[in-house]
């Protein structure tokens, strides 16, 4: 399994208008063969930040180095950094991590 994850840090103030831009889209991503799963990360606040994070999870690394070579993550990502709205939701931008899975737990049936 392989985690992509990208950090945001989203002006403050801009919170529900960066939500928003995500929840509109069109991702693509139940296309893919090896997409397993999205969540849009909210995490702490700063003083000048709310920090936020997009994680996909997927089958393998290749499906995800597949999907980022794709028409679906062109067309997804078409208008991403472009729109002089949304370029005005960050600080700085995205960072970029990946995790291959090398353990993973979950909750039993009995519990």
């Amino acid at each position: 399994m392989f985690i992509a994850m990208n950090r945001f840090k989203v002006k403050k103030g801009s919170e529900d208008a960066f939500e928003n831009v995500w929840s509109s889209r069109e991702s693509f991503l139940d296309r893919m063969p090896g997409f397993v799963e999205f969540h849009l990360l909210k995490g702490p606040e700063a003083e000048d930040h709310t920090l936020y994070s997009s994680h996909t999870t997927w089958q393998n690394k290749a499906a995800f180095e597949a999907w980022t070579k794709s028409d679906e993550f062109r067309a997804a990502h078409a208008r991403a950094g472009n729109n002089s709205n949304t370029a005005t939701l960050y600080l700085e931008h995205p960072k970029f991590e990946g995790f291959e899975v090398r353990q993973t737990q979950t909750r039993s049936k009995a519990a």
